[in-house]
């Protein structure tokens, strides 16, 4: 019996067994199935060369754990900055003078943006690559 591949399907269909195989479909051979579909060698996924057949790759890392702390990271320091800016819009309202300066506060809200755009990075989830506080940030937790 004849066995074709469908890229679109991921799966296998023997001519006079399936009564509908995929357009797309691809006649492969039982070694190339075998050691691609039916027994692909640990830590490896498929993928697909320009005919359609399928081959195998090494499974690329997996970088959902640190693009989770990455995310944790990006949301405590986002939280401990609110009552800096707030603490400044607050001064602006009740017509106090204001602890930061009107350039401090720019940089505080241009480095919070940051942190809202750090997940939008193509170098995230690298922690080398993390948005920098403005130095000054730190004397006021202080």
């Amino acid at each position: 019996m004849k066995r074709f591949y469908s890229q679109g399907t991921k799966s296998t269909y023997l001519k006079g067994l399936h009564t509908s195989i995929p357009d797309d479909a691809v006649e492969i051979s039982d070694a190339l199935y075998l050691s691609v579909i039916g027994n692909p060698a640990s830590g490896k996924i498929r993928a697909h060369d320009e005919k359609g057949l399928p081959y195998l790759v090494d499974t690329p890392a997996v970088a959902t754990e640190s693009a989770a702390s990455e995310r944790a990271w990006r949301d405590t320091e986002l939280t401990s900055l609110m009552w800096l800016r707030e603490r400044h819009r607050d001064q602006l309202e009740i017509g106090t003078a204001t602890t930061l300066t009107g350039e401090q506060f720019k940089e505080l809200l241009v480095y919070m943006q940051s942190l809202r755009n750090w997940p939008q990075s193509p170098d995230f989830p690298q922690a080398e690559h993390r948005p920098v506080a403005p130095s000054w940030i730190a004397e006021q937790t202080q």
